[in-house]
């Protein structure tokens, strides 16, 4: 299967754009852009200047929608209904540049821990209002299993799926960087034939630290093997800098293709 590698950094979010020539130089076909700090889509001066950027280059795009202070499953309405409306916003935006938005889900807060059916609810409401918008944009938006955490939704394939099966317009992202921080790697490549976009990083088990491929402990031999197999599509290799991205795309080359 035919596995497209693009690259993102969360730690560019507030450096000038230049740095995103450097993914085309390093050899990779796209960049994910994660839409926060100078890359919102919603401020039309950092939009503008992303799609000029693109245009100047042979870039295929995703999106990673913001994420910072939101939370899907909040009982909080007012924060709950900005969480839902910047996602959705972003997600329209997106739709001139890709057809792939993937999106974090909610957590608990300390008062969510105490009715998690009623967490479940709202962030199942979320993701029908969320997947109507992005079908209607003619994008899939995927939500994204998360790390160790324990107030975060989703840390585990059975609960993402269950999460998102069914929604129109939703999907799912498989991190295998998120997975490993819960020891979960290997029970996420069985169904990564359902997956919709695929993230890699590595860490050491302990902490989402976004290291090259090769730096951490993640088996790439085994986790290549089987997505090559069984996915074909966008894989984005998330990372902190250009010359981390040159080592990483080096080890997807050999374990993925």
């Amino acid at each position: 299967m035919s596995l497209a590698p693009y690259f993102s950094s969360s730690a560019k979010v507030w450096d000038a754009i230049e740095w995103v020539y450097g993914i085309e130089e390093s050899g990779y076909t796209g960049w994910e852009i994660v839409a926060d700090g100078n890359y919102r889509l919603d401020n039309p001066v950092a939009y503008n200047r992303i799609r000029e950027v693109i245009a100047s280059t042979n870039l295929g795009v995703s999106v990673h929608a913001p994420y910072g202070d939101l939370n899907l499953a909040t009982l909080n309405d007012p924060i709950y209904r900005e969480s839902i409306r910047q996602i959705c916003t972003c997600i329209g935006h997106a739709a001139e540049l890709t057809d792939r938005v993937t999106l974090h889900p909610g957590y608990l807060s300390p008062v969510g821990k105490l009715m998690p059916q009623k967490i479940w609810d709202l962030q199942k409401a979320a993701l029908v209002e969320i997947g109507k918008v992005a079908s209607d944009h003619s994008v899939l938006a995927c939500v994204e299993n998360m790390i160790s955490a324990k107030e975060f939704l989703c840390r585990f394939p059975g609960e993402l799926m269950g999460m998102t099966e069914g929604i129109e317009g939703i999907g799912m992202t498989f991190d295998f960087g998120h997975a490993n921080t819960v020891g979960k790697v290997h029970d996420f490549l069985p169904f990564v034939n359902k997956a919709d976009h695929i993230h890699i990083h590595d860490n050491h088990g302990l902490s989402d630290e976004h290291l090259a491929l090769g730096d951490g402990t993640i088996n790439w031999d085994l986790v290549g093997k089987t997505v090559a197999g069984n996915y074909s599509g966008v894989t984005v290799i998330e990372g902190r800098s250009i010359e981390e991205a040159k080592r990483s795309l080096s080890v997807f080359k050999r374990c993925f293709v």
